[in-house]
C-alpha cells in the first residue's frame, strides 16, 4: 500500500510575514523535492478533512478556542506572541491541520494505508491546553492521539518528537497518561527554554546540548528510546516530525542530516511493524531552511514508504 501524504489548500493560505521563517515556502520546498526525486508519483496524496470543535476540546481547553475566534482578524495580522500571528486564513488552517492526523488514522484503520505523512502548517507540539505558542495554534499530533485513544481504544500509543525544539504541549498534555510513551530529544538550552527532568513515568525526552552530533543523537535513540518503546509494544506510532535539527538550519545548533532522520524513522518503521501492524503517522513540525527541509522530508518519507 502506498504511503498517505495529507495535505490541505488553507495551510499554504496560512502566513506571519514576509519576514517569519514558518512560511509557505516550506510546503513548496517539500514538495518540489519529492517531484523532482520522484517520490510524489509514488504516495497517495489526500486532502484533510478539517478537525471537528469537539475533536480540538479532548486537548484544548474551551477558552483557547473561544480565544482563538475571537482574534482571527478580517485583514492583517493579530498577534499571540511577537512570534506566532493569525492572517484572515490562520484559523481554519489550523482546523485543517489539526484533522490531518484524524484523517490519515481513519484511512489506516480503514485498511487503506499503514503509513502516513502529514504535509501541514501551522505546527503544533507547542500548543498548551490553553495556550498558543511558538508559531503553533492547535497541538496537531495530540488532537489525533485522543482522538485514535477515543475512537478505536487502543491502549499504547507511542509519539516521538525529534524537533530541535521541546515539544512542551504534547509533554505537558500527556504526561502520567499511561495509554502513551512519548520519547524526544531536544536542544537544551533553546525555545520554549522548559525542561523537567522527571516530568511523568511515561516521558523519555532527553535533553541535549548545542552541537550534539550524529553519534551522540542515534545513541540516545539506541540507549534510551528503543528499550522503552519495544517492552511498551505500542499500537499506533505518531511522529512529532521536526527538522530543524538539520546543521544547516540557523533556529536551531544540532548537527544532524537527513540520513539521521531517514535512519530514526527506519527503527520507527521497524517497531511499528513489530508491534503496530506497520501503523504510523507523522506530522511536519519545525524545519525552516527551506533546502535542507526538502531533502530531510524526502528521506524520511522515503524510509517511511520503505523505498
Amino acid at each position: 500500500m502506498q504511503t498517505l501524504y495529507i495535505t490541505h489548500p488553507e495551510c499554504r493560505l496560512h502566513e506571519m510575514g514576509a519576514w517569519h521563517p514558518e512560511s509557505p515556502f516550506r510546503l513548496d520546498a517539500i514538495s518540489d523535492q519529492l517531484i523532482s526525486s520522484g517520490l510524489q508519483a509514488l504516495l497517495d496524496e489526500r486532502e484533510a478533512v478539517p478537525a471537528q470543535e469537539a475533536d480540538i476540546l479532548r486537548v484544548h481547553t474551551p477558552s483557547l478556542l473561544a480565544g482563538l475566534r475571537r482574534l482571527s482578524p478580517v485583514q492583517g495580522y493579530a498577534e499571540i506572541d511577537p512570534d506566532t500571528l493569525m492572517n484572515p486564513h490562520t484559523l481554519a488552517a489550523a482546523f485543517a491541520a489539526a484533522g490531518a492526523g484524524i484523517t490519515a488514522v481513519d484511512a489506516i484503520m480503514d485498511g487503506q494505508a499503514s503509513t502516513a505523512f502529514c504535509a501541514v502548517r501551522p505546527p503544533g507540539h507547542h500548543a498548551r491546553p490553553g495556550q498558543a505558542m511558538g508559531f503553533c495554534f492547535f497541538n496537531n499530533l495530540a488532537v489525533t492521539a485522543a482522538y485514535t485513544l477515543e475512537k478505536y481504544g487502543f491502549k499504547r500509543i507511542a509519539i516521538i518528537d525529534f524537533d530541535v525544539h521541546h515539544g512542551n504541549g504534547t509533554e505537558e498534555m500527556f504526561a502520567g497518561d499511561s495509554r502513551i510513551l512519548m520519547c524526544s530529544f531536544f536542544q537544551y538550552p533553546l525555545f520554549p527554554n522548559v525542561y523537567a527532568e522527571n516530568p511523568g513515568p511515561n516521558m523519555v525526552n532527553v535533553a541535549v546540548p548545542p552541537h550534539s552530533d550524529s553519534a551522540a543523537l542515534r545513541d540516545i535513540v539506541e540507549s534510551r528510546w528503543m528499550p522503552r518503546l519495544e517492552a511498551f509494544e505500542p499500537e499506533f506510532v505518531f511522529v512529532s516530525a521536526g527538522f530543524d535539527g538539520h546543521r544547516d538550519d540557523m533556529l536551531g545548533q544540532l548537527d544532524m542530516t537527513e540520513a539521521d532522520y531517514a535512519w530514526i524513522t527506519e527503527k520507527l518503521v521497524d517497531l511499528a511493524d513489530r508491534s503496530a501492524q506497520g501503523r504510523i503517522v507523522s506530522f511536519l513540525e519545525g524545519g525552516y531552511d527551506l533546502s535542507a527541509l526538502g531533502r530531510s522530508v524526502a528521506a524520511h518519507i522515503k524510509a517511511l514508504a520503505k523505498l
